[in-house]
């Protein structure tokens, strides 16, 4: 099981803040992850789309689309941060 988390715009965008799921395959990774979630629902797929700027954290360490996710797992995915 897998604790995906979303964060300021993704959550309003997909309707929730959390969702656990199961893990697609074993080797799976965070790229491939989020094609899979893409496809999962039309809330998923907009937020999630490969065209929208998308950060990412495995474990609560940022990370980049090859990191591989393991069962049990955390994966945050939230818009890139600007301060000023």
């Amino acid at each position: 099981m897998l604790t995906i988390r979303f964060f300021a715009r993704l959550r309003e965008e997909t309707g929730s803040a959390e969702r656990a799921v199961e893990l697609p395959r074993e080797g799976l990774t965070v790229a491939q992850l989020r094609g899979w979630l893409r496809g999962q629902d039309a809330r998923l797929a907009a937020a999630l789309d490969d065209g929208r700027a998308v950060r990412t954290a495995l474990n609560r360490r940022m990370c980049n689309g090859d990191a591989t996710v393991q069962d049990g797992d955390e994966v945050a995915f939230f818009p890139p941060v600007t301060g000023g």
